[in-house]
């Protein structure tokens, strides 16, 4: 009964130090995941800011080939 339980308690042993080693290898991997996450989060934040200069240069674009274009039917039917 007693080589039975000597083997449990190193089983157990054996089961502490594998948990030990993955928290050790989960944290590393948060740490990496965290830094990573952080690299996408700056790595979008400037492309929504070019987006956004070049979503701008088109709107003013698009507002000046309507006017033109309101202007040229104007004058074409007489308007002004």
């Amino acid at each position: 009964m007693e080589a039975r339980i000597a083997r449990l308690e190193s089983d157990v042993a054996h089961v502490r130090s594998d948990v030990a080693e993955i928290k050790t290898d989960v944290r590393a991997l948060r740490e990496r995941m965290d830094t990573r996450i952080d690299r996408l989060e700056s790595k979008i934040d400037s492309l929504e800011t070019k987006l956004d200069s070049k979503f701008l240069w088109l709107l003013s674009l698009q507002l000046g080939v309507a006017a033109g274009m309101l202007g040229a039917m104007a004058r074409g039917f007489g308007w002004i």
